[in-house]
């Protein structure tokens, strides 16, 4: 099974023929800038459509802090994203608390693991919506 840098790998060399879809959901390639390094920094997520834009769900297992993709974007909310072949800029936002309830039911039919995530961490698990940039 993929996972980590192996994965963005191999999602980037196939055009996510191999990645995008992973044990029995979907997986996006984020691509963040290093809010101290600038560097740029690509994160294989789990993500759902919802609409126009894309769901992911910065949950880090239920770590009791964010992830570091989540700091960054937090600095920066510009980014990039890869669905399989396609490559596009967007803008990263936070669910409002109206939009969180239906968002993380999307996510969690998704990944049902999230639930437990969520039950594990004191800190409510964002949900990010990426807007594409026209």
């Amino acid at each position: 099974m993929l996972y980590g840098k192996e994965h963005v790998q191999r999602y980037q060399e196939t055009d996510g023929a191999e990645g995008h879809d992973w044990n029995n959901t979907t997986v996006l390639l984020l691509t963040t800038k290093g809010r101290k390094s600038g560097r740029p920094y690509t994160t294989p997520l789990i993500y759902q459509k919802f609409g126009d834009d894309h769901l992911v769900v910065a949950s880090k297992g239920g770590d009791p802090d964010h992830p570091q993709w989540f700091k960054n974007l937090q600095a920066e909310p510009e980014l990039e994203v890869q669905v399989k072949g396609e490559k596009f800029k967007a803008r990263a936002r936070t669910a409002t608390p109206q939009e969180r309830p239906e968002m993380w039911r999307v996510m969690a039919r998704t990944w049902p693991d999230y639930d437990e995530y969520q039950k594990k961490t004191d800190r409510e698990i964002p949900i990010v919506v990426l807007e594409r940039v026209r």
